[in-house]
Formats: structure tokens, C-alpha cells, sequence
């Protein structure tokens, strides 16, 4: 794409809003007191919820990275702030790093190998050196990626900042527009920078949370595996990232400075975006639980049935008759979506595929403000759903509100909070989602 195709943008300075600001400082004090009494009263609630949370906002701040990334990689022109809205959600990757570190203590809780000692010829794969190891440097490394990434990103948007802005917001900026060349040089610069890394960016995204995924999540049931496991995980977060970034996109449409910016052309890409990559989750989700339905091993089968009950598995018995059977008379049952985890299950694909589908299978809903973020928000929440799906039933059976309770709750909006409190202050005072610069 020529530099001519390419707008320039300023950094948008706006002040923190309130009482917003105050009511997610809030929350991450109480979600940390929370987690802290948590481990004194119920530590195994405490670090279960903790880790599912981890993996919910970890997956879905490094996604955003990775959506900004494959706007420079395809040289998207549409999105505009929606952008900067997606590295917004990345301020978060180096906090998950040191939550990761967190999470090394209360690895007895999480991981049955870790306690109790790996199955017999996954010694040298599954031990706390090898895990901890591994994905800490993950973490660590995708932390640096991402802050040379924002730098790199941000540094043309800056200069106005610097010269006129005011306190921390202006100090970064002077320090990040240091040997200042002009506003068209430091946007093509950056661009040719991040077009080179992106795509590089963008593998060691895939590779890293595979591995990371692979630890974190499925070895939790240690005789599981899947290798479609990870693309699913991690594609969850990308539609996660996609959900927020409409969120956001709505919420900022009549925001000071971005009058003309959120248009309803760039809401309907990002509703297109959202619809397509809703029907794609489903489909890893159906392409990797029909492999293992029709084979039927029990080292396979166990971990759906954990979360979706019998309703969606064979129990019948091996024989080529009962398999027939078990076509010819699907015994649906509505009594049978309350063991294991089944109606978590079932409201997780409602908020993460059935209602996207339905509501957003038009062209107008995709354009519409009031339909397309709440929309959002449902399957940001479907996924967190999905997140506690994925951790609970593997160390709690056969109690499907395990999840749901004072502290799991309120570690959950300790979360919320603190990664609205790093999007906040990243995308209000530095270096603030920029839009197109105005003379």
C-alpha cells in the first residue's frame, strides 16, 4: 500500500472518565482481597478461578495484538481507530506475564501432574522445570514483542502529544518521539518496520500459545490430547478480541474527537468480522468433537463428557449394532443437560455462535449500533464461559456451579477491572486511540 493510501494520525488526549475509572480500581482491590481470603478459606476455588481468568484475558490481549497485526499484514485501509482500539486490548500482555509468574505458586491446585507426578511416559514433558520454564519465556518474549510493537505503532501519533500534551502521558511521548523526522517519515518508517515483523509476529503468536495452551490447559486432564486443541483456544481469542474491539468501536462512536471516525461502514466490517469468525469457532469446535464422537476411545471421549454430560456421547457400548442404534434414536433428554457441565455448555454456544449468527445474518444489524455491541458483549462473556468450561470441569467433576460463587465472582471482576484500568489508561492518556489528523 503507497505511504499516499496511508492517513496520518495524532493521539486523541482524553481524560480519564469518571466514574468508570474509579469503579474498575475498585474492582481489582476487591478482586485481589477476594483472591487473597480465597486462599485461606477455599484456595482450590481460588486458584481454579484465578487460572480462568488468566487464560480469558491473556488469550484475549495477545489476540488483540495479533488483529493489529493482520490489519498491517493484509495492509487493511478500513479500520482506522478500530486499530488502535485492538493494540489498546494488548496493553494487557506484559500483566500476563507477571500473573504468570503468579500462577507457578498455585500450581499444586491446577495440574494433577504437578502434585501427584505425570502418567508414565510424560515424566520429561509434564514436570514443573520443563512447564513453568517454557512458558514463562513465552510469556516474557511475547511481553517484549508487544511492547516494541506499540512503540513502533505509536511513535508517528506522538509528536502533538509531546509538544503540547501534559504530565506522564507527555513524558512518554518526548521520550518516544526522540530524533523526531517529520510527521510522513515517521509514518512510513513505522509502517515499513511493522509490515516486515508482522507476519513473524503473527507465527511466533500461533506457536507460542499452542505450547502455551497445551501446558496450561489441556494437561489439566494430563491422558487428553488434541491437536486441534490449541487452534481452537487460541482462535477463541481472536474472536474475543474482535467482540471487544466492537464493543469499544460503539461505545467511543459519539466520544470527543471521534465524531466521523466510527462509521457505520467500519462498524459493518467489524460486525461482518465478528459474524464470520463466530461461525469459525464453532466449526473447530465441531470439527475436533466429531473426531473424537465417532471414535469413541475412552482417553478421548472423557473430556466432553466432563463438560457436556452424556447427552453428546456414545455410552452404548462398542458393538457396530449399537452404534446404529445410537443414529437411528437420538434419546434427547433435557434431564441430561444437568450432569457434568451441560447447560454451561449449552449457554456457551448460545452467546458465542447461535446468537451472533442469528441476530448479526443480516447487512443492517451488522451497522447498527444498538444491536452489534450488545451483541459483543454477549459473546465476550459467552467466551468467558467457555474459558471456566475449559479449567473447572478438569479438576472439579460432576458439579457443573462450581465455577459460580463470592469468590469466583469477585476474582473475576478483579480482572475486569484491572484490564479496564490498563485499557483505560492506555487508550485515554498514553498514548490514547488516535484519529485521523485534522489541519
Amino acid at each position: 500500500m503507497s505511504s499516499a493510501s496511508r492517513v496520518l494520525e495524532q493521539a486523541n488526549p482524553i481524560s480519564l472518565p469518571q466514574p468508570l475509572t474509579n469503579i474498575c480500581a475498585g474492582l481489582a482491590v476487591v478482586g485481589v482481597i477476594a483472591f487473597l481470603v480465597g486462599l485461606t478459606t477455599n484456595p482450590q476455588a481460588a486458584w481454579l478461578a484465578f487460572h480462568a481468568n488468566f487464560i480469558y484475558f491473556a488469550t484475549l490481549s495477545q489476540a488483540g495484538l495479533a488483529l493489529a497485526a493482520i490489519f498491517v499484514v493484509v495492509g487493511a485501509r478500513w479500520p482506522g481507530p478500530l486499530r488502535r482500539i485492538a493494540e489498546g486490548l494488548a496493553a494487557w500482555v506484559p500483566v500476563s506475564f507477571v500473573l504468570g509468574c503468579v500462577g507457578y505458586f498455585g500450581r499444586h491446585y491446577l495440574f494433577e501432574w504437578s502434585r501427584e507426578g505425570a502418567v508414565h511416559g510424560k515424566e520429561a514433558w509434564l514436570n514443573d522445570t520443563r512447564v513453568f520454564t517454557s512458558d514463562l519465556i513465552i510469556l516474557g518474549v511475547l511481553a517484549l514483542i508487544t511492547i516494541w510493537f506499540l512503540k513502533t505503532s505509536s511513535r508517528p501519533l506522538l509528536k502533538n502529544l509531546a509538544d503540547h500534551g501534559t504530565g506522564f502521558g507527555q513524558r512518554m511521548a518526548q521520550k518516544w518521539t526522540a530524533n523526531w523526522r517529520g510527521d510522513v517519515e515517521e509514518r512510513d518508517a513505522a509502517w515499513k518496520k511493522l509490515s516486515r515483523f508482522a507476519a513473524p509476529i503473527l507465527l511466533f503468536y500461533a506457536l507460542g500459545y499452542s505450547l502455551l495452551v497445551f501446558d496450561q490447559v489441556m494437561s489439566m486432564e494430563q491422558t487428553w490430547f488434541s491437536n486441534l486443541f490449541a487452534a481452537y483456544v487460541g482462535w477463541g481469542g481472536v474472536l474475543c478480541a474482535v467482540a471487544a474491539t466492537a464493543l469499544v468501536a460503539v461505545l467511543h462512536r459519539n466520544a470527543p474527537g471521534f465524531k466521523g471516525e466510527i462509521t457505520e461502514a467500519r462498524l459493518h466490517d467489524i460486525g461482518k468480522l465478528l459474524f464470520a469468525f463466530s461461525i469459525f469457532w464453532m466449526y473447530l469446535f465441531w470439527a475436533q468433537y466429531l473426531v473424537i464422537w465417532y471414535g469413541n476411545l475412552p482417553e478421548e471421549f472423557l473430556f466432553f463428557k466432563d463438560r457436556l454430560g452424556n447427552q453428546f456421547v456414545i455410552d452404548k457400548g462398542y458393538t457396530q449394532s449399537a452404534f446404529a442404534a445410537s443414529w437411528s434414536s437420538w434419546d434427547f433428554e433435557w434431564s441430561r443437560l444437568s450432569t457434568a457441565y451441560g447447560w454451561l455448555a449449552m449457554v456457551t454456544w448460545a452467546c458465542v455462535w447461535i446468537i451472533p449468527f442469528w441476530v448479526l445474518l443480516g447487512e443492517r444489524p451488522k451497522k447498527t449500533p444498538w444491536i452489534l455491541g450488545p451483541v459483543a458483549a454477549i459473546v465476550m462473556l459467552g467466551l468467558w464461559f467457555e474459558r471456566n468450561l475449559l479449567v473447572w470441569p478438569s479438576v472439579v467433576k460432576d458439579d457443573s456451579w462450581s465455577w459460580f460463587g463470592p469468590y469466583q465472582i469477585l476474582i473475576a471482576l478483579g480482572f475486569f477491572g484491572a484490564f479496564g484500568l490498563v485499557f483505560l489508561f492506555y487508550t485515554r492518556v498514553f498514548p490514547t486511540v488516535a484519529v485521523s489528523k485534522r489541519s
